[in-house]
């Protein structure tokens, strides 16, 4: 299979941490049921694909995400290959965090807004509201030992009130990473950011004690923006990149989110870049041929298609 030509970029980090969002983020839009058997499978081929950090699935009430409501079942049957600090999943509130403890997870993230809007569409709570439900589970994660990750939707953007200022983002941000959160994921929901944009995110970030090192970043690809930004935030100093295999994803609450950027379209531009990632491209692209098999239609993919044609 072909491989890109190596050309180092210079101001990119030598290495990149791909946290992959597939199973999760990828299979939660699906309309179609996905066999828990699958979910099983396809955790199995990426972490066999060399991705270390997979967020397995969420612990959302089944009639928010129906098809996640077999969360306990499919980390029941991954056994060890669901667990540890590298295998986060969703949690919304307490009772999230109740059945993810029982499930013997080492590792949770919550999710909120950096808007109102959003915020009560998708958690059917203001902001303030949101950031009070999660405290306790904050606290009580980690007095559990787990590590906790952080999103913040709809940060370059928002389908009802459209623009997001940098300070309203920032300002929801510190007050979930003072929660006590290890990591924060800053989220392009529906895939209107540009690179200036980001720029200005992470240097506002930056400015109030939330450095580079702790930053993730989740962009969705609506407007093809997704590789552009990420390299941007890369060049800023960030070194962990949310991806899904195949491209799959989207969000169940607003319209307008398409998918995000596939993991296979970062790699081959990372290992481009003489970036490592420890992932096996040949191995990767083989798993998202297979799930575009299950799920009956093409990865939207760039690589994907261009390496299985």
């Amino acid at each position: 299979m072909r491989t890109p030509q190596v050309e180092p970029a210079d101001g990119l980090p030598a290495r990149v941490t791909i946290y992959e969002v597939g199973p999760r983020d990828g299979l939660q839009n699906e309309k179609g049921h996905v066999p828990t058997p699958v979910k099983v499978e396809f955790v199995r081929r990426l972490l066999a694909a060399g991705l270390t950090t997979i967020e397995t699935t969420s612990f959302v009430p089944q009639a928010w995400v129906p098809q996640l409501g077999d969360a306990a079942e499919v980390l029941d049957a991954l056994g060890e290959d669901g667990r540890g600090r590298t295998r986060p999943v969703l949690v919304p509130n307490e009772r999230g965090l109740d059945r993810a403890l029982e499930a013997d997870v080492g590792a949770i993230a919550i999710f909120g807004s950096a808007t109102e809007t959003f915020a009560q569409r998708n958690l059917n709570r203001s902001v303030d509201e949101s950031v009070t439900t999660f405290a306790p589970v904050v606290q009580r994660a980690r007095a559990a030992g787990l590590w906790v990750r952080a999103y913040v939707s709809m940060c370059f953007g928002d389908p009802w009130e459209g623009e997001v200022s940098v300070d309203q983002v920032v300002d929801v941000a510190t007050r979930l990473m003072d929660l006590g959160c290890d990591q924060l994921a800053l989220g392009d929901t529906i895939g209107t950011g540009t690179t200036g944009h980001v720029h200005r995110l992470v240097d506002a970030l930056a400015g109030k004690g939330i450095g580079p090192e702790r930053l993730g970043v989740h962009f969705h690809d609506t407007y093809g923006q997704a590789l552009a930004n990420t390299i941007a935030a890369l060049a800023d100093g960030v070194t962990v990149v949310d991806a899904s295999a195949g491209g799959l994803g989207g969000c169940p609450y607003a319209k307008s989110a398409t998918g995000n950027l596939a993991t296979e379209d970062l790699v081959w531009a990372l290992h481009g870049a003489g970036v490592q990632t420890g992932v096996d491209l040949d191995a990767l692209v083989a798993t998202s041929v297979w799930m575009a098999g299950v799920l009956r239609r093409p990865s939207p993919s760039r690589v994907v298609t261009a390496l299985s044609t």
